[in-house]
Order: C-alpha cells, then sequence, then structure tokens
C-alpha cells in the first residue's frame, strides 16, 4: 500500500514552483553551491537539518510548519494592534473596527 502522505521534500517542491523558483535559485539562497542537494530533499533521498529547513521556508516565504504539515499559527491582529503601546485608545478602536469589517466582507465572499 502507497503512503499518500506529503512528504516535507514534496511539500519543499510545490512551494518552490509555486514561487517560480528553480531547484538552483533556492539551493543558492539556502547557501548550497548546486541543485542537488535540494534534488535529494525533495525526493526524499536526503534529510534536512533544523536549520537548513528554517533557512529554506524563509526562502519560499512559509511557516516552517507548514513544511512539516502543520498548520502555521494564525496571529490575531486585533490582539497584536490591542497590544501595540504607541497607537491611542482611539486608533486602536478605528483599526479594530476596520478589521472587523473586513473579515466581514471577506466571509460573504
Amino acid at each position: 500500500m502507497e503512503n499518500k502522505t506529503p512528504t516535507i521534500g514534496s511539500r519543499i517542491r510545490i512551494e518552490r514552483e509555486q514561487l517560480g523558483k528553480s531547484q538552483l535559485d533556492l539551493a543558492k539562497e539556502v547557501g548550497f553551491e548546486s541543485a542537488t542537494a535540494i534534488s535529494l530533499i525533495e525526493s526524499g533521498a536526503r534529510g534536512v537539518a533544523a536549520e537548513t529547513l528554517s533557512l529554506i521556508a524563509k526562502a519560499l516565504k512559509v511557516d516552517v510548519k507548514q513544511l512539516l504539515g502543520q498548520k502555521p499559527d494564525e496571529v490575531d491582529v486585533i490582539v497584536a494592534l490591542r497590544a501595540d503601546k504607541y497607537l491611542d485608545d482611539a486608533a486602536k478602536d478605528y483599526m479594530t473596527k476596520f478589521i472587523e469589517d473586513a473579515k466581514k466582507r471577506h466571509a460573504k465572499r
């Protein structure tokens, strides 16, 4: 029976291809001299160290958790906004209302 669960390598390949990057492009961004290392990682023939996975995620503009097959943490913008000590209460209220309105418009789609 064949395992259909995506691997870290296949997730890297999918993200890389969506950005239109070649294996060589990604390899150079991560610090490899050739595309071979990325090819081996994507095929599952080579493991990937945590530090390298972090560099790959950064180059692909994704959360490491996504490459691991986990759901990235969702940031609650309103909580972050409320924690901003440089905005006064009126500005925080305005931004909170704007965000809530945007969420409602998006939900209607």
